[in-house]
């Protein structure tokens, strides 16, 4: 009988959401009748659905961890929140045993489905909880969900495919693991327009620590007839950290970037289309906003292609929208 784990850190939370795709936490107090009435219940969802690495359950104690309670805004428990892939998709208070049971059924299910198609072994699943091309490295989590799409500026993209949002979509990409036809119905990535260059602006809505840019490119394998009209993947990027707009094409080029990186082709994972670009840490602590530039592609074609980007790393505080401070300064 797996059981729930009972959470003594925020440092053990961070874990145990790195390490399972599916993490169901308990906050509760003691003294509360309402949490006493609900926890068998909890005890026995979580004695019956419990799969290591998985589908793992957590208890948190709100009175003893204040630090994690005040993250999840546990002030009245019994408090429930469900995480997949280290995002949390539901969050629910209250002694409804039948919702408790729904809500975790439901994402057990997806997983005993494997939904997503691409398995446990690379790290990445499916469906509309969040999609991932790559494992987490080991104690952070996929803080894609701190982007603030409202700010979001790409430039040099075609109309004719999705827009910037399609970049963070938590879904599959509609061409994952298919042929040249794939995705025709659905353009659901970006790709450059009059040359290889894409030059993307993301800010933040809190500062975070970034680990791992994860990018997931599925351009159509091409034919000897039409090489030049078959999209790239990117290979060489750069990045720049704590813009307060975005870089045009022309002012990229005297600024020197934060970090560079050549992608070659055994960098792309052979089944999920995604490229690992592992920063350099210490660089990388406090950051609210990053500009990403696509400088070219990889082969003779005239146009890139990038269908999904997770961020991963820890999120800090939370920013004020609309006063873009200066952290560190513009480098």
């Amino acid at each position: 009988m797996s059981g729930s784990t009972q959470i003594s850190s925020p440092e053990q939370l961070r874990t145990l959401l790195s390490s399972s795709r599916i993490v169901v936490v308990n906050f509760y107090n003691e003294w509360n009748p309402a949490c006493k009435t609900i926890s068998p219940v909890y005890d026995q969802l979580a004695a019956s659905l419990a799969r290591p690495n998985v589908v793992s359950f957590a208890k948190v104690n709100a009175e003893q961890q204040t630090q994690i309670a005040q993250s999840y805004g546990a002030t009245s428990p019994p408090l429930f929140v469900i995480f997949k892939n280290g995002n949390q998709v539901s969050k629910f208070t209250g002694t409804n045993p039948q919702q408790l049971s729904d809500n975790i059924k439901k994402l057990a299910a997806e997983v005993e489905s494997g939904e997503g198609g691409f398995g446990e072994a690379s790290g990445s699943s499916g469906g509309s909880g969040g999609w991932r091309g790559a494992s987490l490295p080991r104690g952070y989590t996929d803080v894609t969900d701190q982007v603030d799409v409202r700010g979001l500026d790409l430039l040099n993209s075609d109309s004719e495919f999705g827009g910037v949002r399609t970049l963070f979509d938590t879904t599959k990409p509609s061409s994952a693991g298919k042929g040249k036809a794939a995705g025709e119905s659905k353009k659901d990535w970006v790709e450059s327009d009059v040359d290889e260059q894409l030059m993307l602006y993301l800010p933040f809505t809190s500062n975070l620590k970034v680990h791992t840019i994860q990018i997931t490119s599925f351009p159509p394998k091409a034919d000897d007839d039409d090489d030049d009209e078959v999209p790239l993947r990117p290979k060489t990027i750069h990045l720049y950290t704590n813009r307060q707009h975005n870089l045009g094409f022309e002012e990229a080029e005297d600024i020197a970037p934060t970090q560079t990186f050549e992608l070659n082709p055994s960098d792309w994972d052979e089944n999920t289309g995604t490229a690992k670009l592992e920063l350099r840490f210490v660089k990388f602590q406090n950051v609210y906003s990053l500009v990403l530039f696509v400088v070219d592609g990889d082969g003779d074609g005239e146009k890139t292609r990038i269908d999904r980007i997770r961020i991963i790393g820890e999120s800090g505080e939370k920013r004020e929208m609309g006063k873009l401070e200066k952290v560190g300064g513009d480098e």
